[in-house]
């Protein structure tokens, strides 16, 4: 049995550069509610990186795909296609406007939203498709733009996981009309709980400002444009304190390492379990060849013959001080799926994998000696199976 101090798990936030001194700063400014100096800064640095018409800094993720629904007009009687295999924001962020999710099934590969089934999922009522680029691997974004466009509806990238990453040269979350970023502990770049909307349709940058700024026109008053400010739209408090957006702006300073590293630990995984896949024991995450050197190292994950199995593994690993953990249930069968899910919605891909998926440690900090453990038990759990 190992000890408390050999430990490893699942996640373990870090610092990355000058966090402490940035939010010290914040304070000695004066200005540490939202909308500061570090906000407008991870701002003005985002919106570089992703090339993007204009980001907002958000309290998370869920809350910048509440102000996709919003900026999208969804409502009662819409519907929008999501992925069945991800996280319960990208359906209630939607839902919670009145609109219906449809679930569609994931690709067998990358366990994205299967392009291929979403002409069939498209109806006259259909606003919005929300693709999730899971585990920081590009969904097949032309495809999906294509029948977006076609369709007349908006495209909304869940791009929670994906910071860092791209598709055919192009960062994730700044390809469709809006992106939705997550700065949550679990992620290569964080501030405990953040998140960011990209706003990549310039129609929508004023709106989307007034909503954030809980309905009111203040930005405009800020810039002089008006002498008053007021209530004019929905909105809510969606934008972090500015300590936050210090702390995050240390991280951002350091994407690029953040990602090499995560990177590295993702391909020594990939080598060590190359024997047991090889042998018919596990699958490993399977990336499309054109997107082999653009994702991001977010998750590494296996895929074990059934649930019984992946659940004696992760029990295997915590006997031997390691946390490992499985992901996404199905939506559309979850007690809230089942009010949404239309009549014969089927989804076995999405259904099996979250049988079989467990998430191996990685981030960064690891070090080798600690991620050749976790290989050593998972690579002795296979040889007494």
């Amino acid at each position: 049995m190992s000890s408390p101090d050999d430990f490893i798990p699942f996640n373990r936030p870090s610092l990355l550069g000058d966090e402490l001194g940035h939010m010290r700063d914040a304070v000695e400014r004066g200005w540490i509610s939202g909308d500061g100096h570090y906000t407008k800064e991870c701002h003005k640095r985002l919106a570089v990186m992703l090339a993007c018409e204009k980001v907002l800094l958000t309290t998370s993720c869920t809350d910048s795909l509440e102000m996709a629904a919003m900026l999208c007009d969804v409502g009662p009687g819409d519907e929008v296609i999501i992925p069945d295999f991800t996280f319960v924001s990208t359906a209630n962020a939607f839902a919670s406007r009145g609109a219906t999710p449809v679930f569609v099934d994931v690709r067998e590969d990358t366990l994205n939203l299967d392009e291929r089934l979403l002409s069939a999922a498209i109806s006259p009522r259909t606003k919005a498709i929300v693709p999730v680029h899971y585990a920081g691997v590009a969904c097949e974004m032309d495809e999906i733009g294509r029948v977006a466009r076609e369709a007349g509806v908006r495209v909304v990238e869940d791009a929670a996981q994906s910071l860092g990453a791209t598709y055919r040269g192009r960062p994730l979350g700044a390809i469709g009309d809006l992106g939705a970023f997550s700065f949550h502990e679990t992620k290569n770049l964080h501030c405990g709980e953040g998140g960011a909307l990209a706003v990549n349709d310039p129609t929508l940058a004023p709106r989307a400002e007034v909503l954030w700024q809980k309905g009111t026109n203040r930005n405009r008053f800020l810039r002089g444009e008006v002498d008053k400010y007021t209530w004019c739209d929905f909105g809510s408090s969606f934008l972090p304190s500015d300590l936050l957006a210090a702390f995050l702006l240390a991280q951002l300073e350091h994407v690029e390492r953040v990602t090499a590293a995560r990177r590295r630990l993702f391909d020594r995984y990939m080598a060590a379990f190359e024997s047991l896949e090889h042998d018919g024991r596990v699958r490993r995450p399977q990336i499309p060849a054109e997107l082999a050197d653009a994702h991001n190292g977010h998750i590494f994950f296996l895929l074990c013959a059934d649930g019984d199995e992946r659940d004696r593994l992760i029990s295997h690993l915590r006997g031997l001080g390691i946390h490992a953990v499985f992901h996404y249930q199905p939506l559309h069968r979850s007690e809230m799926g089942a009010r949404y899910a239309k009549p014969g919605t089927s989804c076995p891909v999405s259904v099996r994998v979250s049988d079989q998926l467990v998430r191996l440690p990685i981030y960064h900090g690891l070090r080798d000696d600690e991620q050749d453990r976790v290989i050593d038990a998972v690579l002795g759990f296979h040889r007494t199976a």
